[in-house]
């Protein structure tokens, strides 16, 4: 029997469990695990240890059973009260005015631990949110804010290629993408066809980056001036894949030629070297801060508030407002 499992539970966030009893264990079945705090309930989708993406030692909690009726009859009602606290949660914000959106909710499966999703233009004061959502429910309030990546991967969603999202199936953790990706791969800078449904940068900007990274390394930058018998022309496109160069003239007029041809013609000036740009902004890579305060949190239901430090990527490495 399989030592791990992979579990996926509600926005598509999935974890590695071990298996200590090593059940009979299939893709598909649901099942009850333990949590930093608690209990929680899941869909297994991948029976075994993904070794390029989780390590064994990164694994800390364990599997503890099939979920059985009795846990069913607890999920979907849990699932009635999660709407009926998006209402509530949604009235509270209205009444404080607040500019945020909520995206999801999610009760713990033990019931111990209300998580809001929500997105916002900037940074949101929302401690007396968090006190009216405390004495309200009683239970740890985690109000998160996510990016619009995260937002889209909670939702779910097909892309113009008509395959579900990526970032619904098989993506766990989002990296950055810039233009520059695009600009490398020979591909129209339109933000229609570069956008997601996210519209931020498509993550498949990142699949083939690294092929065409290494096959650029056999011809000469970009932007490079050669001497043709027509007068000076720019190295302005490559074609990779049927191995063309093209060079621009000043009257606008391109050359084809093969690389051996190519080396063939005296060099005026080399283009500068490709490099990939960092990310602009946190939030093209779905990364926003949080605020934290801990004392109005203590005020709401006398108990310690737990508080972490800074940027969040993905719903397990947030910044909490735990109650």
């Amino acid at each position: 029997m399989y030592e791990y499992v992979e579990v996926e539970f509600k926005g598509r966030k999935r974890e590695t469990f071990r298996n200590p009893l090593e059940f009979p264990f299939k893709e598909g079945d649901m099942v009850v695990v333990e949590v930093e705090k608690g209990e929680h309930m899941g869909r297994i989708v991948f029976v075994g240890l993904r070794h390029r993406i989780t390590k064994p030692e990164e694994i800390h909690f364990n599997v503890l059973r099939k979920a059985r009726l009795e846990d069913w009859e607890i999920y979907n009602k849990l699932k009635e009260e999660e709407e009926a606290a998006e209402k509530i949660c949604l009235e509270k914000i209205g009444k404080h005015n607040l500019p945020m959106k909520i995206v999801d909710t999610e009760y713990q499966f033990d019931h111990r631990k209300l998580t809001f999703y929500f997105t916002a233009d900037g940074r949101v004061d929302f401690r007396e949110l968090v006190k009216d959502l405390a004495a309200q429910f009683r239970v740890r309030i985690d109000l998160r804010q996510i990016g619009a990546r995260d937002e889209t991967k909670r939702l779910s969603g097909y892309g113009v290629c008509g395959l579900k999202l990526c970032c619904t199936t098989f993506i766990n953790c989002f990296h950055p993408i810039t233009t520059q990706m695009a600009k490398v791969q020979n591909l129209s800078l339109n933000p229609q066809k570069l956008s997601g449904c996210c519209s931020r940068l498509k993550c498949c900007l990142r699949y083939e980056l690294d092929y065409y990274m290494k096959e650029l390394e056999k011809y000469p930058p970009r932007e490079s001036v050669f001497q043709t018998q027509s007068g000076e022309a720019v190295l302005d496109k490559i074609d990779i894949f049927n191995e063309y160069l093209y060079l621009k003239h000043n009257n606008g007029e391109y050359e084809q030629f093969r690389m051996s041809e190519l080396a063939q013609l005296p060099c005026l000036k080399l283009g500068p070297p490709i490099t990939l740009e960092p990310a602009g902004e946190a939030e093209e890579n779905g990364i926003l801060e949080d605020l934290c305060n801990d004392d109005l949190a203590e005020q709401a239901l006398g108990q310690a508030v737990e508080q972490t430090d800074g940027p969040f990527q993905e719903e397990d490495e947030d910044k909490k407002r735990e109650i």
